[in-house]
């Protein structure tokens, strides 16, 4: 079993023979049979010592060494390979399994049912990638939003619009699984070890592509343009399903539909499918120059070529302790329209693989929760949904409300600043406080004074603040037990994002991937 030895700091021109010697000299290793980088992250604590810290992935002539070496070595660790280990059903089925949403969460969903031979039915309401994007880039031309096919729905779901960040918080050794499929699909392999990988959108639009014909070639099914309109139910169980095609029998229903599917939240709501209102965060974008993040972050080393593109995490609470904290930030990206519904607007960041954009954008995103908006299981969706109404009837279009930092803290819209605003349909001048209620907008004002403190370029009142951004996460869970299936029906499993149960690519993916384990282990294969 090879060994992960961690925390070896080498200087930024370091390469990957020099690295693991180092790594070998530390832990005292004179032979090994393999070796190679397994993470990279990089130290910009100390401006004046800015390094790499690696990981190394190790394999020594034996175990006993191995062992001997985990011993005596404090920063050495087994690996927990990322490999599936699947118990396999006996109950004939009836039907098929389906799966609503074509997500990450769907995608490996049905990958995984797709390799064991359950042959699995997807139903996306939106388009194939390649059909999605030219409705997107019209829509961003200026042209009709199509609610079936736009940033939020459609095959790799809101990711295949995004950064295609690849960081999660955790730790399941499914998240190395997920990430070799990716690249076995075509993504760039360094996302297995750069420390926050990302694929781009640009480049994740391919995997996705690639992903689906291999389910296809499976037997497995995807039925784009086709939502999950109706469910029949008998006793505690999902006997089928409806959409634009007609009716499907399903042996289980997988419910991966994404954190923007209203329409589905409201049909399982009048079935009488449990479920809860779930904290989540609403804000605005704000967009820098990419150049004053970077000398924000590594002051006389900004524009070194061995540095990545400069990114960062800050978070605070006010007084009341309610938090605000960045999201989904996108170096060299674009702050780009993501509206799924008529008479609204919405804002979301993206990046492609190279980030080479002139601007920065981060969501500055303030924690709600039922104490803001209601306890019922829709009240937080409807919440967000009136934002986003509001900021169209500020704008009287498509554009997106925005304003200057200093804008926001004087009250005001004004575009007059240092950074010129990257939302493809236009920005009007808007003051923030007319979009949002009092107690986001000095929350917003809060947080932006609090990050100034540990970044200079916060402090600059000409950065753009463009809203709403109101996709943070799902603001509903479907809840489910410990059989990870709903506790209304036994065969309907709320999975990923938009059930509540994952944040972001990987751990939407991990979710997909244990529900379609817990399927498998409930039936035979079709």
């Amino acid at each position: 079993m090879p060994v992960i030895i961690a925390d070896i700091a080498c200087p930024l021109s370091a390469n990957e023979s020099e690295v693991i010697a180092r790594a070998k000299r530390l832990a005292g290793v004179s032979e090994c049979r393999s070796a190679r980088i397994y993470k990279t992250s990089l130290d910009a604590r100390k401006r004046q010592d800015i390094h790499f810290v690696h990981s190394v992935y190790m394999e020594l002539p034996s175990l006993e060494e191995e062992q001997a070496l985990e011993r005596r070595y404090k920063n050495v660790r087994f690996t927990s390979p990322g490999r599936l280990e699947p118990v396999i059903g006996t109950e004939k089925p009836q039907g098929r399994p389906c799966i609503a949403g074509f997500g990450p969460a769907g995608m490996f969903c049905a990958l995984v049912l797709a390799e064991y031979g359950y042959k699995p039915v997807v139903f996306e309401r939106g388009g194939d990638v390649d059909s999605r994007v030219k409705a997107v880039s019209s829509y961003w031309a200026g042209g009709a939003l199509d609610k079936r096919s736009n940033v939020q729905f459609g095959e790799g779901g809101a990711g295949t619009f995004s950064d295609g960040k690849l960081t999660t918080r955790i730790k399941d050794p499914l998240c190395r699984y997920v990430l070799e499929q990716l690249v076995r699909f075509g993504a760039p392999e360094e996302i297995l070890t750069k420390a926050k990988p990302h694929i781009g959108t640009d480049k994740l639009r391919g995997v996705v592509k690639a992903l689906r014909e291999r389910i296809t070639e499976l037997g497995g099914e995807i039925r784009f343009l086709s939502p999950v309109t109706d469910m029949k139910t008998n006793a505690r169980k999902v006997t089928s399903v409806t959409s634009p095609q007609g009716e499907t029998d399903c042996s289980a229903l997988v419910l991966a539909v994404g954190h923007s599917a209203r329409d589905t939240f409201e049909l399982l709501a009048e079935k009488g499918v449990f479920m809860e209102p779930k904290p989540f965060s609403v804000g605005v974008r704000i967009e820098h120059k990419q150049q004053a993040v970077d000398e924000s972050l590594y002051g006389e080393y900004a524009g070194n070529p061995l540095l990545p593109k400069g990114e960062y995490q800050l978070s605070a609470k006010d007084s009341t302790g309610r938090g605000v904290y960045t999201f989904c930030m996108c170096p060299g990206g674009y702050v780009v329209p993501a509206a799924s519904e008529e008479g609204t607007v919405v804002t979301n960041g993206m990046s492609e693989f190279a980030r080479d954009g002139e601007n920065a954008n981060a969501a500055i995103a303030v924690s709600v929760s039922k104490a803001d908006y209601g306890d019922k299981p829709l009240d937080g969706m409807y919440f967000a949904r009136e934002l986003e109404q509001r900021a169209y009837e500020l704008t009287g279009s498509y554009k997106a409300p925005a304003t200057t930092v200093g804008g926001l803290m004087d009250k005001k819209g004004t575009l007059s600043g240092t950074v010129s605003a990257s939302y493809a349909i236009g920005v009007e001048p808007a003051e923030m406080d007319k979009l949002f209620p009092a107690f986001i907008a000095d929350a917003l004002r809060f947080g932006i004074n609090d990050f100034s403190r540990k970044m200079k370029c916060f402090g600059d009142r000409g950065a753009m603040l463009t809203g709403p951004e109101t996709r943070t996460s799902s603001p509903v869970r479907v809840t489910r037990g410990e059989g990870l299936n709903s506790l209304t029906y036994d065969n309907l499993f709320p999975c990923g994002e938009g059930a509540g149960y994952a944040g972001g690519i990987v751990s939407a993916a991990v979710d997909g991937i244990r529900i379609a384990l817990e399927i498998m282990k409930r039936q035979a294969p079709v």
